[in-house]
């Protein structure tokens, strides 16, 4: 066993891997064969699983569930009470476990509150999904994205500010990373 935190009012079931230093708070159920990284913090009422990857020093903010399909690499963040799907046409009389779509946070990407992310779709290194967003197609890194459905209205650096460009397509960040625009996607220099 681990150096992890879970609250007294939570369940972690058999066959769970968890990274030092993770956090679980109030009234979460992490679910059999899921494995958690190190450094992960998990706010009240999280729910995991089964079968789901979860890299590294992750940020699951309250009311989330994390479902069989969605991996999730190092770094992301995840606002309140977003959604996610594993099944684009759910029925209660039919089951579809088999047709479950994989969905892919790449590292760094964050997602705002109340976004709902459709199955299938994989968010880009770096993107970040303003709040209230619906994500039903791919976003690129470093994308900018908000509204029903989302759209690109501009690009972010690592440091997550909005990048403003010179006649070069050349942008610095606050951390003092230099970006470029090639043939429409975002590159770091």
């Amino acid at each position: 066993m681990g150096k992890y935190f879970v609250h007294d009012s939570s369940f972690v079931d058999d066959d769970v891997t968890i990274g030092d230093n993770t956090k679980i708070w109030h009234f979460s159920h992490i679910l059999s064969h899921t494995t958690i990284g190190k450094n992960c913090s998990f706010g009240q009422n999280s729910v995991v699983g089964p079968k789901v990857k979860i890299g590294n020093g992750v940020k699951v903010q309250n009311n989330i569930s994390i479902y069989e399909g969605v991996e999730i690499e190092d770094d992301v963040f995840l606002g309140p009470s977003m959604v996610f799907t594993n099944v684009i046409n759910p029925r209660a009389f039919i089951q579809r476990k088999d047709e479950f779509k994989k969905t892919l946070l790449k590292k760094g990407c964050s997602i705002g509150a109340n976004v709902t992310v459709i199955c299938g779709v994989t968010i880009g290194e770096y993107a970040l999904i303003g709040s209230g967003a619906v994500v039903n197609k791919d976003v690129k890194s470093y994308a900018l994205m908000v509204g029903v459905p989302a759209r690109q209205i501009g690009w972010v650096g690592v440091s997550g500010d909005t990048l403003v460009f010179n006649q070069e397509d050349i942008s610095i960040d606050s951390d003092g990373r230099k970006y470029v625009i090639i043939d429409e996607n975002l590159e770091e220099i």
